[in-house]
């Protein structure tokens, strides 16, 4: 198993050798927001009911698609300072509430994010 660290590294790996050498595309369903955040250079963003019906959003920039998806949710994110891991903002809090306030559900960039050098 990776850990947090090891699983930026891999994701940045990935990325450049997909992307970058191979100059493909790749379609990558994944839960941690942290590696998503990393893989994606665009993000489809589904919404609907479950179990009734189904929309898919075109493809979108990867912060505004996040943002997106973290609204849905009610939910937003930022970098712990201590260790630039994404952390999920206590609900009601004064940093959930300054996010929801500018909008900006998700506040992070890949270059934001820890990785071992």
């Amino acid at each position: 198993a990776l850990d947090c660290e090891q699983r930026v590294a891999v994701a940045k790996v990935i990325k450049k050798w997909v992307v970058g050498y191979l100059q493909k595309t790749a379609f990558v369903v994944e839960h941690d927001f942290a590696m998503a955040s990393i893989l994606a250079d665009r993000v489809v963003v589904f919404s609907g009911t479950k179990g009734v019906h189904c929309c898919a959003s075109a493809p979108l920039p990867v912060d505004t698609g996040f943002n997106r998806i973290l609204q849905q949710l009610d939910v937003t994110m930022h970098l712990d300072p201590r260790n630039g891991r994404p952390r999920v903002n206590k609900r009601g809090g004064q940093l959930d509430s300054a996010a929801k306030k500018a909008g900006q559900y998700f506040q992070f960039t890949e270059d934001e994010l820890v990785a071992p050098v």
